[in-house]
């Protein structure tokens, strides 16, 4: 089973699109797959028309059970969604006086094994809830505006990521995908002259600027469903069989 957290620290950056259409696109292709909403702002579950009553809170804080939670979204697709209450999960791990940063982790330990692929969806920041993901997956998918700050946060989030990994070996930034990518815009190129610099290996096709994805959340669709034949369905595509690959 993979488990991959769809982070950086910046917002604005795709986090959510890609996740909710990387998880749909593996499901397509036929696995089983879990997408965790780690973020209190529950926008995952609400771009699938998937907004269960219950969610990760609950499982973590040890009011219900994984059947109780994980709610499904699509065929092949399940969802074990966030929300507002997640503030208060963060609170919780915050108060444990050991092993804080697996609380997470634990509370997932029952679903090991039951999926091929748990995508996470993180928020946007720094805290311990992040942290707890970072302790859970073994792989980062780090979506990437083409801005020069958002290159910035990347490095940033790096170094971050690097104190993490010195306990946790098999944790790696594996993925690097540029998103809004405009080919007019000359900036854009420049970065990501600079993305294939720093990330040689990590660097994924990037994720064109396409309209079609910022239109589907809204009719409750991924973009498989929504624009099938776009260009957003095609890059995501493209994303989705690079990582089938690296896991045969």
């Amino acid at each position: 089973m993979r488990r991959i957290a769809v982070a950086l620290t910046k917002g604005g950056v795709g986090k959510t699109t890609t996740a909710v259409n990387l998880a749909a696109g593996l499901a397509l292709a036929g696995h089983q797959v879990l997408l965790i909403d780690a973020d209190t702002q529950g926008q995952a579950g609400k771009s699938l028309g998937a907004q269960p009553v219950m969610g990760l809170n609950e499982l973590v804080a040890g009011e219900a059970t994984p059947d109780q939670v994980i709610a499904p979204a699509r065929e092949g697709l399940s969802l074990l969604a966030g929300s507002k209450s997640l503030a208060g999960l963060k609170r919780l791990i915050a108060r444990r006086d050991y092993g804080a940063e697996r609380t997470l982790a634990e509370a997932l330990e029952p679903l090991d094994g039951l999926y091929d692929y748990v995508i996470v969806d993180t928020a946007p920041g720094w805290d311990v809830l992040t942290a707890n993901v970072l302790f859970y997956v073994d792989e980062v998918l780090a979506p990437v505006s083409l801005e020069v700050m958002t290159l910035q946060g990347l490095l940033e989030f790096a170094q971050s990521l690097g104190n993490i990994q010195r306990y946790r070996d098999n944790l790696t930034l594996r993925y690097v995908v540029p998103t809004f990518l405009d080919r007019r815009v000359r900036k854009s190129q420049e970065i990501m002259e600079q993305l294939t610099t720093y990330f040689p290996t990590q660097l994924c096709q990037p994720i064109r600027y396409n309209v079609r994805l910022s239109e589907a959340p809204g009719y409750r669709q991924h973009i498989f469903e929504y624009a099938p034949t776009s260009p957003g369905a095609e890059d995501y595509r493209t994303l989705t069989e690079r990582i089938v690959q690296d896991g045969a």
